[in-house]
C-alpha cells in the first residue's frame, strides 16, 4: 500500500476515518471528501490513482458522480461502495467505467486485495499498454482418456488463430480451456472475457463493440469495446449461445471482416482480436431452430473442443478433489484439509449436475467447516439420494431410448439443479453458471418449480 494516493468519498464520518487511518498505517496519503462536491474538488486538485466512493452521498449518487470523476481524471480507478445487494447497480457502475464494486461492511483485507491489484494493473498498463501479462493458467486436471482428447485439442487450437468453440455443461471448465489456449498461443494481448448470459441486449452490444459519448443516456464518454481491448490477443464469448439476432449478425461481420463500429458511432474500427467462444447448446440444433444464425455457428466452430461433463469421468475426481483443495487452502490461506476415504468415495458416488465448479464450491465450505483439517462425508453434506454416475449420453435420452430435444434435456437438468438447493436461486445460478435474470428467464420458459421461497 505505500505510496498509494487515496481518495476516500464517504459521508459516514466513522467508516471514512477508520479506512482513512488503516490505510495511512499502510503507507498510503489519503484525502477524505463527505460529499460528491467535495469529491470531485478533490479528485481535480490531487492526483489519486485510486477512489473509494460511496453510493449514497449528501449531495447525490455516487453512480452518478462516477462519470464526472472519470471524465476529470481518466486514469483513476474507481471502487464503488454500496450497502445495496443490486446486481444492476454493479452492472451499471462497472458499465460506467468502475474498476470494481464492493458491497458494505467493507472488508479492509478486500479492500488492500483490491487496491494493490489496481496499481499492479496500472503499472503493467503503463510499460505494455497493449500487452498486459495474464496470471499463467495452472492445467487442466485429469488423467481420462476424454481429458487426453480436451488436452490435444488445446495444443491444436493454439498453433493457429482460427476461431474456437468450447462446449459442454455448465461448470465444466469452458473458460480454463479458452485461458489456455491464449496461453500457448503465444499471443501479443490480453485474454479479455465477456459472458453474453449476463447482461441484456442493448448493454451488452456496448460491452462487446463499445460506444461512443452521446450514444445513450449515461454515456458521458467514449468507451472501448472488449474487441477492441482484445486487439492482438483473445477475446473469450462465454454462453454464445444466448446472443440476441442483431447481436449475432454484428458479431459474425467483425468475425468475417475484422472491422466494427462502436455504439453510436460511424467511425470503422478494425480488431484482430482471436474469438474464442464457449456454449453449453448444440448451435447446429440452434441454428435449426431458427434461434442462432447457421453461419455464425460455422464461423464459430472452426475448431471444436468438448469439455466432458464430470460424471462421464468419474476416474478424474480423486485427483480433482486433491487439486482443488489445494488451490482453496492457499486462497483462504489455511491448512491443506485431507480428505477421508468415506468422503472421497461420497464424492465418486455423486452425480454432479454443476461439475467441476459444484464440486469446488462443495470443497470450499467443506474446507472452511473442517476445524481439524478433516474433511468427512457429514462435512460435504452431499444429497442422500444421489445417484451414481451416469453412463455417457444418458441424460439425452428417456427411458426407453429415445433422444430428447435440447430444450427438454436443458429443462430437466436446470429443475434438478433447482430441487438439488431447494429451491435456493442463488446458490442454483452459482452451480449452473448464469446470472440470476438467466435462471428466472429459464424457470418462466419451462414452467419449472422453484420450490421454496425464492432466495
Amino acid at each position: 500500500m505505500q505510496q498509494t494516493r487515496l481518495l476516500i468519498i464517504e459521508d459516514d464520518a466513522a467508516l471514512a476515518e477508520m479506512l482513512a487511518l488503516h490505510f495511512e498505517d499502510q503507507g498510503a496519503q489519503v484525502e477524505v471528501a463527505r460529499d460528491c462536491a467535495a469529491g470531485l474538488a478533490a479528485a481535480a486538485s490531487r492526483r489519486c490513482e485510486v477512489a473509494l466512493l460511496d453510493q449514497h452521498l449528501p449531495d447525490g449518487r455516487g453512480i452518478d458522480l462516477l462519470p464526472q470523476l472519470l471524465a476529470g481524471t481518466p486514469d483513476l480507478a474507481v471502487v464503488m461502495m454500496t450497502g445495496q445487494h443490486d446486481l444492476e447497480l454493479a452492472i451499471e457502475a462497472m458499465r460506467l467505467g468502475a474498476a470494481d464494486f464492493v458491497h458494505k461492511p467493507v472488508q479492509t483485507p478486500q479492500l488492500e486485495a483490491t487496491i494493490a491489484r489496481l496499481r499492479a494493473e496500472r503499472s503493467a498498463a503503463a510499460q505494455a499498454p497493449d500487452t498486459a501479462p495474464m496470471a499463467p493458467e495452472r492445467d487442466l486436471i485429469g488423467r481420462s482418456a476424454a481429458m487426453l482428447t480436451v488436452s490435444k485439442g488445446i495444443a491444436v487450437a493454439a498453433r493457429g488463430a482460427a476461431t474456437v468453440l468450447v462446449t459442454g455443461e455448465s461448470g465444466t471448465g469452458k473458460e480454463v480451456v479458452a485461458r489456455l489456449i491464449h496461453q500457448h498461443s503465444g499471443a501479443a494481448g490480453p485474454f479479455v472475457a465477456v459472458n453474453c448470459a449476463a447482461l441484456v441486449d442493448t448493454l451488452l452490444e456496448s460491452e462487446l463493440f463499445g460506444h461512443e459519448r452521446g450514444a445513450f443516456t449515461g454515456a458521458h464518454a467514449r468507451k472501448p469495446g472488449k474487441l477492441e481491448q482484445a486487439r492482438n490477443g483473445t477475446l473469450f464469448l462465454d454462453e454464445v449461445g444466448e446472443l440476441a439476432g442483431p447481436l449475432q449478425a454484428k458479431l459474425l461481420r467483425a468475425i468475417q471482416e475484422k472491422t466494427f463500429e462502436r455504439v453510436g458511432g460511424t467511425e470503422t474500427l478494425t480488431s484482430n482480436a482471436r474469438i474464442v467462444a464457449a456454449t453449453n447448446r448444440d448451435l447446429m440444433t440452434e441454428a435449426a431452430a431458427g434461434r442462432f444464425r447457421e453461419d455464425l455457428a460455422y464461423r464459430l466452430r472452426v475448431v471444436e473442443i468438448h469439455m466432458p461433463p464430470l460424471r462421464e469421468r468419474p476416474e478424474d475426481i480423486p485427483l480433482l478433489a486433491e487439486g482443488l483443495l489445494g488451490r482453496i487452502a492457499e486462497r483462504l490461506a489455511i491448512a491443506r484439509p485431507r480428505l477421508t476415504d468415506a468422503a472421497l468415495a461420497a464424492l465418486g458416488t455423486h452425480d454432479w449436475p454443476g461439475n467441476v465448479r459444484e464440486l469446488e464450491n462443495l470443497l470450499t465450505r467443506a474446507a472452511l467447516a473442517a476445524r481439524t483439517g478433516v474433511v468427512t462425508e457429514q462435512l460435504l453434506d452431499l444429497p442422500a439420494a444421489s445417484a451414481g454416475p451416469a453412463a455417457p449420453g444418458a441424460g439425452a435420452a428417456d427411458g426407453a431410448g429415445v433422444l430428447r430435444t435440447l430444450d427438454e434435456v436443458e429443462a430437466e437438468h436446470v429443475q434438478r439443479v433447482l430441487h438439488h438447493t431447494g429451491g435456493h436461486k442463488a446458490r442454483s445460478c452459482e452451480i449452473l453458471g448464469i446470472s440470476r435474470p438467466a435462471l428466472d428467464r429459464k424457470i418462466a420458459k419451462y414452467g419449472l418449480s422453484v420450490g421454496k421461497a425464492e432466495r
